[in-house]
């Protein structure tokens, strides 16, 4: 089967991480594959922030606890976080682009033998006052939109099984 096919079908969410930050090279390479994703009229809408600064992604996973009422830590000791943020006022696609990005992110770090799980609740994290001082320290504009985080690492736990396809996932209509 061709690779990118078989790496399509057999990528799992990961969560459960060594504390291992990944190799340069590979978090270069994920990086690249998230800045090539598809998007509507090229207008590239995305920022992507890679955090291994072991504070604020605590600091991060808090926040975003915070949203889902628990304590638990919601990118599972991953030592890496691909955050993706858009820019809705540049592209109407703008949404749909960062997803895109995301799938780039997970597929590429799944071809390199990079455990990833797309976290959510970003968009809410960076709506808060605390999130938009975040971007503020940045230097990013203060209305970008969290769409996602890509949590990477070398996962700690076995892969997940795929769950069944639905019976009427594809409808063909010739």
């Amino acid at each position: 089967m061709n690779e990118t096919i078989q790496t399509l079908l057999t990528r799992r969410s990961i969560r459960k991480y060594k504390p291992e930050q990944i190799k340069e090279e590979e978090l270069q390479k994920i990086v690249k594959a998230g800045t090539f994703a598809a998007s509507g009229k090229g207008q590239q809408p995305v920022t992507i922030v890679v955090i291994q600064n072991h504070d604020l992604i605590a600091k991060l996973s808090a926040m975003n606890a915070a949203i889902m009422g628990t304590s638990s830590d919601p990118f599972y000791g991953a030592p890496t976080i691909c955050l993706v943020l858009t820019d809705t006022k540049k592209s109407v696609n703008a949404w749909s682009d960062g997803c895109l990005v995301m799938g780039n992110l997970m597929n590429a770090a799944a071809a390199l033998g990079i455990g990833s799980c797309w976290v959510n609740r970003a968009k809410e994290e960076f709506e808060s006052p605390e999130g938009k001082a975040l971007l503020k320290k940045w230097g990013l504009p203060e209305h970008l939109t969290g769409v996602g985080h890509c949590t990477l690492g070398y996962a700690d736990c076995p892969l997940p099984a795929a769950a069944p396809r639905k019976a009427d996932f594809v409808i063909y209509v010739k």
